[in-house]
């Protein structure tokens, strides 16, 4: 029922664009947190950025200046906007809900998605 999908990773040069996107059921759209996270091997999942159902945004501050988190309401589509990519961007990226807002840690994200591979060549 919360099962998320994104789409929109691929191999992009430094300083190169990339939007990545989120569908999420109606019912998770309507009552969750949308957040991105991004994981690199052997690392935990870090929180990116998360948007309330009011429009509230987050970012953490390696990416602020640079990506946008969005929502359409219409299609119950959640957006990671990623401009002036840097090689440190490179990782999975994963969508993922839940119900309490700016929760950093992964554990309080009831929904994910299966991740997108962003990678950022120098």
């Amino acid at each position: 029922q919360g099962d998320l999908v994104e789409s929109g990773g691929g191999l992009v040069q430094a300083g190169g664009s990339l939007r990545l996107s989120c569908a999420a059921p109606e019912h998770t759209f309507n009552n969750y947190v949308m957040a991105w996270f991004r994981q690199v091997s052997g690392k935990e999942r870090e929180l990116v950025a998360a948007i309330r159902l009011i429009g509230t945004t987050y970012y953490v501050d390696s990416v602020k200046g640079r990506f946008t988190i969005s929502r359409n309401d219409a299609k119950n589509m959640v957006y990671l906007q990623m401009n002036s990519l840097k090689p440190e961007d490179t990782a999975i990226y994963y969508c993922a809900a839940s119900a309490v807002w700016l929760a950093v840690s992964s554990e309080r994200y009831n929904y994910w998605g299966q991740g997108t591979q962003v990678t950022v060549s120098s």
